[in-house]
């Protein structure tokens, strides 16, 4: 099923909406916020608009997904259980153990660095020579064919390579794997987060992704390659740490010991880190992109581990490129994009209100793309889910791509004297001999070939004209394109269409100063393509840092972060950031980087699920099952002096706390048969180890493939061994804020509540907390606090 598909069902009006279950002892309090209060009671809200209906400034219809938490994503346990089959295991281990662990993390990192590389090269050497097959065989029509009168047939190689080539693409989401649409950078987003997104980090996600791509690209998409690139690493990454693949079931049996949540989460924001310093040349921006972007933990030793796999990557990618490109070890290829040479990257210090201004400009274009691009994903969701119809939207896009590019080269009246571009093949058109038209050199290349056109070309190589219509015609396209079911990325589209409406800003100054040194159009291209990307994405000081490496020039830092930040504060009065709009639509609990600032009055109890699924330190194998079964939870409570089937007692407890088992500790038990014939027996079929539940891992068996018999119904599981007697704990009384804390910064899952008798009175996951959300809109800010659906 489609991830469109699956959101569709979400906002479909049957589908069923659940409340959490909360505790009946929750205080009511309100919000108040501007125009909007927000009514807390008892778990439910009610919401009183003063002004409006949609003080969030969207209508009901468009803003149905994006109020609702779907049930479909679970998260990750990134919290050791520290039981009695982990310490046994710790107190075993000697220091060469140790040794040989923290080596093997860098060997992983150093194999993350190498692979990520190598997959980098082979989509930019795919789409380099695919794109000069594809260009040199339209030239030589369009030459041929301009004076004869016969160009609907360059036209009509153009469109069917571009419909042929995207439509492998779309079969490469559509039938292939949908979690490979778009950049993947949400997604991967979500999982450092803690949210388990489903075939995320698969092979087959990673190779419908690169071939998706490299056809996206070639097609003539408004794309580029180097967003799928992180979401690429990231895969890689995952597969390497874990010596195994689970779609080809085979196991290399290496690295179990890195065979957890915990682990694996680590490894791929290495992997996410080694994506961006392979597409941009820039690993201290990849660690920073990691660390701003993605990651809910981070320490000294993984920012060290990230680093190394980033520079492996930038340095290997270097090394092939430079034998690719016939010049063996002369490392001048850091990235898949080369922003090249700036001749000079000064600036006055009269030019920072122009900056300002170009910051103002790239936020509100970004809003304004933001918008339209949420309007279109709202359309999908509702109605192009079915397979057939996303497939049809892509080759419709491509068709519009490939006609809107062929229509403006030919009514081009742009004609440039040749060598004012590195375009390989320049079209004549109607130019006269020795000249080509400018517009050809905008859309006949690819998209990172453009960006560097617009950049590096001479003063004087496009009119105004041809600018302003190539921005208008290829910001429309990339909002249509973001979001078709495609693997595509946002970075490039961006840079391609601030860079353009930057150039204009830089031909105006250069007109007004015509004798101002400073005054370089290409200049301000590299500013307007910052000022956009950050407008859109609103990302900060990781841009910042990968825009100086990728264009050597630690001295233009300041300029670029003015502008991101000018872009970024814009933007954010009117929507959030396009990833999180993504995100938000596809309803993932996803926790923010603080809790909600006007939350101080809401406690644990109003915020718990309630009543709690509760077992006995020694329970019998029957109730086990039945209880798997009929539960969806992940974790449950471990109690002593109260029958679970009486739960909860009359103060409302489910007795006292002892420890807390997983619900993939309970599925392994039941399946190595675990017994013991009494519940004061120690009879237990085998002893187990950690390794064993490890072995297991990531993909659990269901509690419907464990064949029980009636007998062992009868026997009886101690727990005792296998729960975390020491999880995380909190009092009823803890406020929402301090919740929130310790699960962002721990990275928990879920932790129980108890009342100062060390009762069980309830449990919060994450779900609960992500329900509470912070809303702003032009100046304006509310506590809203969402519904969890069955998707």
């Amino acid at each position: 099923m489609s991830v469109f598909r699956e959101m569709k069902d979400i906002l479909d009006e049957k589908t069923p909406l659940i409340t959490h279950r909360r505790n009946s002892i929750g205080l009511a309090h309100t919000v108040n916020s501007g125009s909007r209060n927000v009514i807390h009671h008892h778990g439910n809200i009610e919401e009183e608009h003063e002004e409006d209906d949609d003080a969030s400034g969207t209508s009901s219809e468009s803003t149905t997904q994006e109020k609702l938490l779907s049930q479909q994503y679970e998260s990750l346990d990134y919290d050791y259980c520290e039981n009695s089959l982990y310490q046994k295991e710790q107190r075993t281990s000697n220091y060469q153990a140790v040794l040989r662990c923290q080596m093997a993390r860098w060997w992983v990192a150093f194999m993350i660095g190498v692979f990520t590389a190598m997959i980098a090269v082979l989509i930019d050497v795919v789409i380099t020579e695919l794109s000069k097959y594809k260009f040199s065989c339209i030239k030589y029509y369009i030459d041929k064919c301009v004076h004869d009168g016969c160009l609907s047939v360059p036209f009509l190689i153009w469109f069917g390579i571009s419909v042929i080539a995207v439509a492998i693409a779309s079969c490469c989401v559509v039938f292939g794997e949908s979690v490979a649409a778009g950049s993947g950078i949400p997604q991967i987003k979500c999982f450092l987060n803690g949210v388990k997104v489903p075939h995320v980090v698969r092979f087959r996600t990673l190779v419908c992704k690169v071939v998706g791509v490299m056809m996206s690209v070639v097609g003539g998409l408004a794309v580029g390659k180097e967003g799928p690139m992180i979401h690429s690493g990231a895969v890689v990454a995952a597969g390497v740490s874990q010596g195994r693949t689970t779609t080809f079931q085979f196991d290399f049996k290496v690295f179990e010991y890195f065979r957890s949540d915990t682990e694996k989460r680590d490894f791929v924001s290495a992997g996410a880190s080694a994506g961006v310093a392979a597409a941009f040349g820039a690993p201290v921006g990849g660690v920073l992109f990691s660390l701003e972007e993605g990651a809910s933990f981070w320490n000294q030793a993984l920012t060290w581990r990230n680093f190394f796999a980033s520079m492996i990557s930038t340095f290997t990618l270097n090394v092939l490129l430079s034998y690719y490109h016939g010049h063996p070890w002369e490392l001048s290829y850091p990235g898949l994009i080369n922003f090249g040479k700036f001749e000079s990257l000064n600036y006055s210090g009269v030019e920072i209100p122009i900056f300002i201004l170009m910051g103002v400009i790239g936020g509100l274009l970004g809003a304004l793309f933001n918008h339209i691009n949420h309007k279109l994903t709202v359309f999908r969701i509702k109605h192009v889910y079915h397979k057939w119809t996303q497939l049809l939207e892509a080759m419709i896009v491509a068709g519009l791509s490939a006609t809107v590019a062929f229509t403006l080269i030919y009514f081009s009246q742009d004609c440039q004297p040749l060598g004012k571009d590195d375009n390989e093949h320049p079209i004549q058109m109607f130019c006269n001999d020795g000249e080509y038209d400018a517009m050809s050199s905008l859309f006949f290349k690819t998209p990172e070939g453009s960006v560097h056109a617009l950049f590096h070309d001479p003063a004087g190589s496009f009119q105004p004209v041809t600018v302003a219509v190539f921005c208008i015609a290829y910001f429309l396209l990339a909002c249509w394109t973001y979001g078709v079911s495609v693997p595509s990325g946002l970075f490039i589209p961006c840079l391609l269409t601030g860079a353009a409406w930057g150039r204009l800003i830089g031909i105006l100054v250069q007109y007004l100063g015509p004798n101002l040194a400073w005054a370089l159009p290409g200049k301000y291209a590299l500013l307007g393509a910052a000022a956009m990307l950050g407008g859109v994405v609103r990302m900060t000081i990781s841009l910042t840092v990968i825009l100086i490496e990728a264009t050597g020039s630690i001295t233009f830092g300041l300029p670029i972060m003015i502008i991101l930040m000018v872009a970024k504060w814009v933007g954010d009065y009117f929507n959030e950031g396009l990833y999180d709009i993504h995100i938000q639509l596809q309803s993932v609990p996803l926790l923010l980087w603080d809790a909600p600032p006007i939350s101080a009055n809401i406690s644990a109890t109003e915020v718990m699920s309630h009543p709690v699924v509760v077992l006995r330190t020694v329970e019998k194998v029957g109730r086990i099952v039945d209880v798997l079964k009929k539960e969806t939870h992940n974790g449950f409570p471990v109690v002593c002096d109260i029958d679970p089937e009486q739960a909860p007692n009359e103060s409302g407890c489910f007795g006292t706390f002892q420890g807390l088992i997983l619900r993939n500790q309970l599925i392994v038990l039941l399946k190595m048969k675990v017994f013991q014939e009494t519940m004061t027996g120690h009879e237990a079929a085998k002893k187990l180890k950690s390794s064993d539940f490890r072995e297991e891992y990531p993909r659990f068996p269901s509690i419907h493939q464990i064949h029980i018999s009636r007998h062992e119904r009868e026997c009886y599981i101690d727990l005792r061994p296998y729960m975390n007697p020491a999880p995380y704990l909190v009092l009823e009384t803890m406020s929402l804020p301090r919740l929130f804390k310790l699960f962002r910064g721990l990275g928990l899952r879920h932790t129980v509540v108890i009342d100062h008798q060390n009762n069980v009175i309830g449990i919060v996951t994450r779900k609960d907390l992500a329900r509470y959300r912070i809303w702003t809109h032009r100046g304006r800010m509310g506590l809203e606090e969402l519904q969890i659906s069955h998707g």
